[in-house]
């Protein structure tokens, strides 16, 4: 038989710990045996604010600089690829030309309709049919 449950209910701790307040670490000494609670320091959230602001303005250093080396690479880049049109015109249009192509066949093929069969699906037609020819 199950046990019953308890109706009773048990009354809030009003002198606990309130919202904000750090939580004790208990220490267990092994050498006395003994167990107690370390002084805590006192929380400054301006300080902690203040290495947060420290830290977000360190992330956006590094990211402006990735930005400035991405763009500068990109500059390099575009550079590098006028100077090769401009020496070699032929092999470049030739270059462009077979890229298109490639492109083109490529989306050729994705849109043309794949009407495969599936073997499980021809399996069983093969079945209905024979079912169909003895009856």
């Amino acid at each position: 038989m199950p046990r019953r449950k308890s109706t009773e209910t048990t009354a809030l701790d009003s002198r606990g710990a309130k919202i904000g307040e750090p939580v004790p670490k208990a220490v267990i000494d092994t050498n006395t045996a003994s167990v107690g609670v370390p002084r805590q320091p006192d929380h400054d959230l301006g300080e902690e604010l203040s290495v947060l602001r420290k830290q977000i303005g360190a992330l956006q250093d590094q990211v402006l600089d990735a930005a400035r080396s991405a763009k500068g690479s990109a500059g390099r880049a575009m550079r590098q690829t006028e100077a090769a049109v401009k020496l070699y015109p032929a092999s470049t249009l030739l270059l462009v030309a077979v890229i298109a192509g490639a492109l083109a066949f490529a989306g050729r093929r994705a849109a043309l309709p794949r009407h495969r069969p599936q073997p499980a699906l021809r399996e069983l037609r093969d079945l209905y049919d024979m079912i169909q020819g003895r009856v």
